[in-house]
């Protein structure tokens, strides 16, 4: 049977969504790894997504909390909002208060990664303050550290993530992910596909 890995994510202007592609692109590079996205649901009106200029939606589908049970390992996504994952997302798992009941998900592996609007704007202290919500559910976080290589240590070039999972820079709206960023979204999804594949063979 495959070992099902879901990329799980908000994107509100498609920098997150665009990694959440490059992820699963990753784990499914893995042989015997079904990988799939899925989006939260969204909080805000359309009305007020038409003032933020918000990208349209795509049409991956929008997970529920039951759904989540049926997967073997996690790779969550979100935008920084004040150095924290975005209330969408937070708001979702807010809503798996039957899982944690249960611990349906525990000792399964998550990766995180994150999208920020600026080099200062918490690409590090958003996935340590999402930490939190794997720990109550007992899953167990699965950094990238610097097993990315070379890439971790550019300096010439603008590039997100962290050891803690791939990210990207936002800026204005306008830039979007480098070839360099995507390339480490590639392997954090083809890294945790590895480690979810190794855990259920062992299980």
């Amino acid at each position: 049977m495959a070992t099902k890995v879901y990329i799980v994510y908000y994107s509100m202007y498609g920098h997150v969504e665009r990694l959440a592609q490059e992820i699963q692109k990753g784990a499914a590079s893995v042989e015997g790894v079904e990988a799939k996205l899925w989006q939260v649901p969204e909080t805000l009106s359309e009305d007020i997504l038409g003032k933020m200029s918000a990208a349209p939606k795509s049409e991956v589908p929008i997970i529920t909390p039951n759904e989540l049970s049926e997967a073997d390992g996690f790779v969550f996504g979100f935008p920084t909002r004040f150095g924290m994952m975005a209330a969408q997302f937070k708001a979702f798992l807010d809503s798996t208060g039957g899982q944690w009941r249960t611990q349906a998900l525990a000792g399964k592996p998550a990766g995180l990664f994150y999208s920020t609007g600026s080099q200062g704007g918490g690409q590090e202290t958003t996935a340590l303050t999402a930490i939190t919500q794997l720990v109550h559910h007992g899953m167990i976080f699965v950094p990238i550290g610097y097993t990315f290589g070379a890439g971790m240590f550019e300096m010439e070039k603008i590039k997100g993530g962290s050891p803690y999972g791939s990210g990207t820079y936002a800026g204005d709206g306008s830039r979007q992910p480098t070839e360099l960023e995507l390339e480490q979204a590639f392997h954090q999804g083809k890294y945790i596909a590895g480690i979810a594949k190794k855990l259920k063979g062992t299980a």
